[in-house]
């Protein structure tokens, strides 16, 4: 287990001073990649082989989110790990030290010259801390779309500023996109998200909306032959 402690600063909140999803999930994020600090072995083995961590889907469901000021702490651990996928917890917690958001989420190991998915040894698997499952619903890391036509919007262009140290779009920036678009008095308590094919500077992400008849939102940002960068979902 690794955990960042912090505060939610005005740069991270709201015009109500209430911290912006987009701003948890960037330190969920960062305590994930900083995670790799107490498992030295496996660091060691990453950078030695030009390896990175994709995160390939995440499931968030929100209690709360923390106020302007809040101390708050992040906690995130291991629950599988296999050759090609790890599973993870990642949890806020707020100042009274109960959760503000939970979340799971698969990542894969990958080559960072090639892009494609490589295989984590035995012997680098049996050094890795894994810890127990916290309690959440999980739900399948496939999301399935609803088959109605939807609604599309402009196109958006990929940023320098969106790109990260993995050379593409930073996995929050997808996120940013689409609150942009659902309705600005729709309540978010959970998100699902799938990462299919990582945007890059100068991309054109095509947005499709779909509301089916539960009330949630799906989300998917496509290129031009339709082929989704990302698929959320929002409930």
């Amino acid at each position: 287990m690794y955990i960042l402690k912090d505060r939610v600063c005005a740069s991270r909140t709201d015009t109500n001073g209430i911290m912006k999803l987009t701003g948890a999930m960037d330190i969920i994020q960062d305590c994930s990649l900083l995670w790799t600090e107490s498992e030295p072995s496996l660091r060691g083995f990453l950078a030695d082989n030009n390896l990175g961590m994709f995160v390939v889907s995440r499931q968030v469901d929100i209690v709360r989110l923390p106020i302007c000021g809040e101390r708050i702490s992040v906690k995130t651990s291991v629950f599988s790990c296999k050759s090609f996928l790890g599973y993870r917890n990642t949890v806020l917690y707020g100042e009274d030290g109960r959760p503000c958001l939970l979340t799971w989420s698969v990542g894969a190991f990958v080559n960072m010259d090639t892009g494609k998915m490589a295989r984590l040894p035995q012997s680098e698997i049996d050094k890795v801390t894994i810890d127990d499952k916290i309690d959440m619903e999980y739900l399948d890391k496939k999301i399935i779309v609803p088959n109605m036509p939807g609604q599309r919007l402009d196109a958006v262009a990929v940023r320098r500023n969106d790109i990260d140290l993995y050379h593409h779009m930073n996995n929050v920036k997808y996120i940013e996109i689409a609150l942009e678009l659902l309705p600005e008095n729709f309540v978010i308590n959970r998100l699902r998200i799938e990462y299919k094919t990582p945007a890059k500077y100068g991309d054109l992400l095509y947005p499709k909306l779909i509301e089916d008849q539960s009330a949630k939102w799906y989300i998917l940002l496509l290129n031009s032959q339709d082929n989704p960068f990302t698929v959320m979902e929002f409930s």
